[in-house]
């Protein structure tokens, strides 16, 4: 395993904590700081692998609670694999389930085995253990594969959190022995809720594993964003240096270079092709519904500073129409043009950090910082 993945660090900010990395995989680099798209069922919805290539992806998520019940690993492992499944020839993470346990809660039942869960598509029982996880997994073929991990809500006890830590922690034993695939990077997962003891107890189990990657989740649950910062500042010191960090469920700018600051290198979100399906654009840092009448006669590009296909070649008034008429080519062009804004960022902030400014141009948590109005322009 150790010759298929590695993971090596080419530039660090001397003001944060921010670094710029290398995460070889079998299926291609990743260069970190990285924002990854989401694709729950093995699509990131509305878009395809072309575009997400364009975009400048370089790795994207599918996830493993969805695809066993649609439409099964057996298909995906039938055709090769992910992989060949979807026609993405770069590397691919797979969620466990875990994030199921968590929003999923009012269809599943815990016990120290796993969780039992309902169909929400079919109402048919799935049982779902660590074991079950992994072994979905390594039929799905993903170069990243996650750890099964019970996901706390906020707010919850300290002692309900702890119970939910210690069934993270065992369950990573049992993940780690039933993982077998040579070419694939079993990733460990953080819990902890917002109790600094308890994440940095599972902060230091997880890490004695020493395996190729590490997360941090139960965040982005409801808690307080500053938690969430407050979190990953201190739990940064208590991980492996030489390993990527990966801060689950988060796309937002300000909430990506405070993270990348505190030694973060992968996100992930849905939130681009969300908002997308839903008539609404990023730009510069805001976020603009197409729907509104004020863009009926804008003829300029949705961003000038863009070099999406949308940006590229539709107006700000041709977007509106595709949205007001309720058009598919209108929620996939902002889709598209919505994950091209964060990748641009996240490449945005490498170039800041190898050219030492990262820590003056990218300081959303520095209010005299003179680029603070403008901070997410490349």
């Amino acid at each position: 395993m150790k010759d298929l993945f590695s993971f090596d660090i080419k530039a660090n900010c001397s003001n944060t904590r921010g670094r710029v990395g290398s995460f070889i995989t079998p299926h291609g680099v990743v260069n970190t700081p990285c924002f990854m798209p989401v694709g729950t069922m093995a699509t990131v919805k509305g878009l395809t692998v072309n575009q997400l290539a364009e975009a400048g992806s370089q790795m994207v998520l599918s996830n493993t609670y969805h695809l066993h019940i649609q439409p099964g690993e057996d298909v995906v492992a039938e055709s090769g694999g992910l992989h060949s499944f979807m026609g993405w020839k770069g590397p691919i993470l797979t969620d466990s389930g875990g994030f199921q346990v968590f929003s999923l809660a009012n269809l599943n039942k815990i016990d120290e085995q796993g969780v039992e869960f309902r169909s929400h598509r079919d109402g048919r029982i799935i049982q779902l253990t660590p074991e079950k996880s992994i072994e979905i997994q390594m039929a799905l073929g993903a170069d990243v594969v996650m750890a099964f991990d019970q996901c706390p809500p906020y707010p919850a006890s300290e002692s309900e959190v702890a119970l939910a830590c210690n069934r993270t922690h065992s369950w990573l034993r049992r993940c780690v022995e039933a993982h077998s695939r040579s070419d694939q990077a079993l990733f460990g997962i953080v819990q902890g809720g917002c109790f600094p003891a308890l994440r940095e107890q599972s902060a230091r189990l997880v890490s004695d594993f020493d395996l190729p990657g590490i997360a941090i989740g139960g965040v982005s649950v409801g808690e307080p964003v500053e938690e969430m910062h407050r979190i990953v500042r201190e739990l940064e010191p208590l991980l492996p240096n030489n390993r990527p960090r990966y801060l689950m469920g988060i796309g937002t700018l300000r909430e990506m270079a405070i993270a990348v600051a505190n030694g973060i290198d992968l996100f992930d979100c849905v939130l681009p092709t969300r908002l997308g399906r839903h008539g609404t654009a990023l730009v510069g840092g805001e976020r603009w519904n197409l729907r509104n009448s004020r863009f009926r006669h804008d003829h300029s590009p949705l961003d000038e500073s863009c070099g999406c296909f949308a940006c590229r070649n539709h107006s700000r008034a041709y977007l509106h129409h595709l949205i007001r008429s309720e058009e598919l080519l209108g929620l996939s062009l902002l889709s598209l043009h919505n994950l091209f804004h964060l990748i641009r960022f996240t490449r945005a902030i490498s170039q800041g950090i190898i050219e030492g400014n990262f820590s003056e141009d990218f300081a959303p948590w520095n209010s005299r910082s003179p680029a603070r109005h403008t901070w997410y322009f490349p």
